[in-house]
């Protein structure tokens, strides 16, 4: 190693230094990958079958939707009907037991009725 460096090779070693530098940030040349078509196929194909997946996921959640729908609807329809039945019941319980009350009335009336009578027949004789 010299140690005689003079100013124009200091110079000159500055600039290939800085040549040095400024070569790493040159874009390099690009490599096509010889396998680029063959991969977008793949990538097309997989994005197609996740969409395929995708709409058949949402159109068997769609229909246990509707199937849960439609359960609901028909117990809702049952407790309906059972309620409905429920009141009916009770409606004809109410005027089996207002015809009764009716019934005992009336014949507490003509006992009553036939007790006067025939204490009044007893009378007049």
């Amino acid at each position: 190693m010299s140690y005689n460096i003079n100013f124009s090779d200091r110079q000159k070693a500055a600039a290939e230094a800085k040549k040095a530098m400024m070569a790493k940030f040159k874009p390099k040349p690009a490599v096509q990958d010889p396998n680029f078509v063959g991969r977008e196929a793949e990538k097309q194909a997989e994005l197609e079958r996740v969409r395929a997946e995708r709409a058949e996921a949402r159109a068997a959640a769609k229909i246990a939707a509707a199937e849960a729908e439609a359960a609901r609807r028909a117990a809702r329809a049952e407790l309906e009907a059972n309620d409905l039945e429920a009141q009916r019941a009770a409606r004809r319980e109410r005027k089996a037991m207002a015809k009764a009350d009716q019934r005992s009335a009336r014949d507490a009336r003509y006992a009553a009725f036939r007790m006067n009578k025939g204490s009044s027949a007893q009378t007049e004789a």
